[in-house]
């Protein structure tokens, strides 16, 4: 089950905000509400409010903490406001005020294990369909009957 928040218009650049994220990525949502206030960049403060938003939810839904991870932290650009500073002999110089969209999704540990099992079951027909390719249809009966044998 996957857990969504979003905080849009963000009066903080894009850029400024992605290294926190990358520090805090590997984390659970736990550990990183509880390291973020320690970061010493203006960008802890509005992530840790979109994550604390994303475990409350969850736990709305009946899913324990520690059962979470990340999947998806994404960082948007929102649009930018345009401002500008005059400057000597009576030019202008613009200036972009930049926002972000924050995004995190949180998913519970046996969504990865489903998402893994999956993967791996498709892998192995891909690799049965290649297989079934080169043969001859003498192997390909032989193969069926070992297959029906096993079950």
């Amino acid at each position: 089950m996957e857990i969504i928040s979003t905080q849009k218009y963000v009066r903080l650049s894009p850029r400024k905000i992605r290294p926190v994220v990358v520090m805090i990525k590997k984390l659970t949502p736990v550990r990183a509400v509880e390291v973020l206030p320690f970061i010493d960049k203006n960008a802890s403060e509005p992530l840790r409010k979109v994550i604390q938003t994303a475990i409350a939810n969850a736990k709305d839904r009946g899913i324990a903490d520690n059962d979470l991870f990340f999947k998806e932290i994404r960082i948007g650009e929102g649009p930018r406001l345009k401002r500008g500073r005059a400057i000597s002999r009576g030019r202008w110089h613009p200036i972009k005020k930049r926002m972000s969209h924050i995004r995190v999704i949180l998913a519970t540990k046996s969504d990865k294990t489903k998402d893994t099992k999956i993967q791996k079951n498709a892998v192995k027909e891909v690799k049965q369909e290649e297989k079934g390719k080169t043969l001859k249809k003498e192997d390909l009966q032989q193969a069926k009957k070992e297959e029906v044998s096993k079950k």
